[in-house]
């Protein structure tokens, strides 16, 4: 690294980041050029200090004003990027006013000190930071020779569109517009052509699956109740840190409960839980308070968690994107880790499409609190159909024994079969 700005590699030497990773290396030249760039980079790759780097190392510590503007889909994900900003500048020999605005804050507060001083870097979600940007105009983004919109794909969706809409109107033209996501769908082309006309496009390590070192393991239900094969699954691992994926808050408020009367060292994340509570939770699972964690696909995105060892799906998610995006909490930094996920006969397409992106499947099922290898998915498809008329036809002439043996019922099945594959090879002559 060959940085301006010494106080910065000194605080990245702290958490032992001495060399750029590759979406770094591609990204960082180009933000200190002050281009705008469209980044497709997978989970874990080091997306945010590409960022954070180029906006410290072309920040005037000098000037009070708003000079970078950072937008994140949720509370968690904004709070981690400022507390990586935060830990970024705190060596720096003059202050750098860094602050967040997220829902669940002190808004009075944020408010009351906006009109004392405004900040120079601003990280946030996109509902407070649009208040405080155009309904209350007391936040003078306008300033801002920077505009981040980290994991793009969830923040513009529908629900956030009209508000990061919003912040970006008040921009100038010159304005640098960065945009970072693991996948960049076809939805996010008429806000991208509106704000960024001419971009760089920069690929890094598209979202792989094949490429992670994940283990994917499938569990049917076989129409069982999903919390008996779920406790079944619990009573064959011991995992450092595992997350269990729902679709709902419901389904995870369910999950949890279940979790408590069996005595499970289990907590719960999801959207409805007040915002402290979700830091102080995310806090004691990072001092390894639990074994596991209930949550919704809020946690599947950009949060960082050392130690996840083990992913459990108690239901697929609908999109199979967000598989890779939870999967993807585990088997990082070289770490090897274990997706199982539970599905049923409806799911059958699903696990088609994942392994078309060349997902290794791996199916399983637990006999005697063991987990062994369970036969193909398909491979009651690849069995040789039989034509009833054709095997009527071959019975007839090979009629059954009167003296019945065991076993007989199968053996003459099977005889018939057999008979009537003669049959055809004979015909396709």
């Amino acid at each position: 690294m060959n940085l301006n700005k010494k106080y910065i590699e000194e605080a990245l030497k702290e958490i032992s980041f001495t060399q750029y990773t590759e979406v770094q290396e591609a990204v960082i030249p180009h933000l200190m050029k002050k281009e705008s760039l469209i980044i497709e980079a997978k989970t874990g790759s080091g997306k945010t200090h590409s960022y954070l780097i180029p906006i410290l190392e072309l920040l005037n510590e000098e000037l009070p004003e708003i000079q970078s503007v950072i937008c994140a889909p949720t509370r968690e994900l904004a709070s981690q990027i400022f507390s990586f900003a935060k830990q970024m500048t705190q060596k720096s020999p003059k202050p750098i006013d860094v602050r967040l605005y997220v829902g669940g804050s002190d808004r009075d507060n944020e408010m009351a000190k906006l009109e004392k001083s405004q900040p120079q870097i601003i990280i946030g979600t996109p509902g407070r930071l649009n208040d405080l940007i155009r309904k209350e105009n007391v936040l003078k983004a306008y300033t801002a020779q920077s505009f981040v919109i980290d994991e793009a794909d969830m923040a513009l969706e529908n629900a956030f569109l009209e508000e990061i809409d919003g912040i970006a109107s008040v921009f100038k033209e010159k304005t640098q517009m960065v945009v970072l996501s693991a996948t960049i769908p076809e939805r996010l082309q008429p806000f991208l052509k509106k704000y960024l006309p001419s971009p760089q496009f920069i690929q890094v390590h598209k979202e792989d699956v094949s490429n992670l070192n994940i283990k994917h393991f499938f569990l049917k239900t076989k129409e069982r109740d999903r919390f008996e094969v779920l406790s079944s699954i619990l009573s064959t691992i011991n995992p450092y840190l595992g997350i269990i994926f729902c679709n709902t808050k419901e389904s995870a408020n369910a999950v949890y409960e279940y979790l408590k009367n069996l005595k499970v060292n289990a907590t719960l994340l999801h959207g409805d839980i007040d915002f402290r509570k979700r830091k102080q939770l995310l806090k004691r699972l990072e001092n390894l308070e639990f074994q596991y964690l209930v949550a919704t696909d809020l946690l599947s995105r950009g949060i960082d968690i050392d130690g996840v060892s083990h992913i459990i799906n108690f239901e697929l998610p609908k999109d199979t994107s967000f598989y890779v995006h939870r999967t993807g909490r585990t088997g990082r930094m070289a770490y090897d880790g274990i997706a199982i996920s539970l599905y049923d006969f409806k799911d059958e397409t699903y696990l088609d499409v994942l392994e078309g992106l060349g997902l290794s499947c791996s199916y399983i099922e637990i006999k005697n609190k063991e987990i062994v290898p369970a036969r193909t998915r398909n491979e009651r498809s690849k069995r040789v159909r039989v034509d009833s008329k054709e095997l009527t036809q071959i019975k007839i002439k090979n009629p059954k024994s009167n003296t019945v043996k065991p076993g007989y019922k199968k053996k003459y099945k099977r005889e018939m079969i057999s008979l009537l594959k003669k049959a055809k090879r004979r015909g396709n002559r």
